[in-house]
């Protein structure tokens, strides 16, 4: 029985690749670097930052150029971004968290933000009082598709895999969900395809979060 559902941030409960992209951008813009193309940018979506930028500059994530960046990606996501959180809900993920709480599911969030970005972004959109938990990728040795952020939350929780749940758009939650010994929802509306999500093996995909619902709460989805 699914007792704990994890879920993915960007992508999963908030469409914001559009908005990382051009954080991103300006971030290097105001770095007086060449931007990469969005296609590019939208490709490291659901990698830790410091791979992200370390990718994208062509450089090792622990080049001495990725932490300035990083503090201008953070800095400008809170000017792009964080005003219209609330505005990039899914449809049906407010309604649907809160009906899946009302049912005793616990909800926590395992991420590749950084702990105090993940938090900002959740209070924008006005659902952060959901999640009993928030796992950032600053608050592990080695985020995702690495299981640590899945199992930290498991061991704070006392809950063995088969009894959560992570929904996520990218193969890198697919993965860690399945390294953690849970059943997985690859959801096809973020950035990962359907196509590629299924090399990762999913339980389940999902086409909107009321597909979500049905999965980890069936009597939610019929009510």
């Amino acid at each position: 029985m699914t007792t704990t559902a994890l879920f993915d941030l960007d992508g999963t409960l908030v469409d914001t690749p559009r908005g990382i992209v051009e954080t991103f951008t300006a971030a290097f813009t105001a770095m007086g670097l060449e931007a990469p193309r969005p296609e590019d940018i939208r490709a490291t979506i659901g990698l830790p930052l410091e791979r992200a930028f370390g990718s994208l500059m062509g450089v090792a994530p622990d080049d001495e150029r990725v932490p300035e960046a990083i503090r201008q990606y953070q800095s400008l996501f809170r000017e792009i971004v964080l005003p219209k959180a609330a505005d990039l809900l899914f449809p049906g993920v407010a309604d649907g968290l809160t009906a899946l709480r009302d049912q005793g599911i616990t909800l926590t969030v395992a991420t590749s933000k950084f702990y105090a970005s993940a938090d900002a972004l959740l209070t924008a959109a006005g659902i952060r009082d959901h999640f009993v938990m928030v796992v950032g990728a600053d608050q592990v040795s080695h985020p995702k598709p690495h299981p640590e952020s899945g199992l930290v939350i498991l061991r704070e929780l006392g809950v063995p895999g088969e009894d959560a749940v992570m929904v996520g758009d990218t193969t890198h939650d697919l993965l860690m969900a399945r390294a953690c010994g849970m059943p997985s929802i690859g959801v096809t509306y973020g950035v990962h395809r359907e196509a590629e999500l299924r090399t990762a093996e999913p339980t389940w995909l999902a086409d909107t979060f009321d597909d979500v619902l049905a999965r980890i709460a069936p009597v939610t989805a019929r009510a």
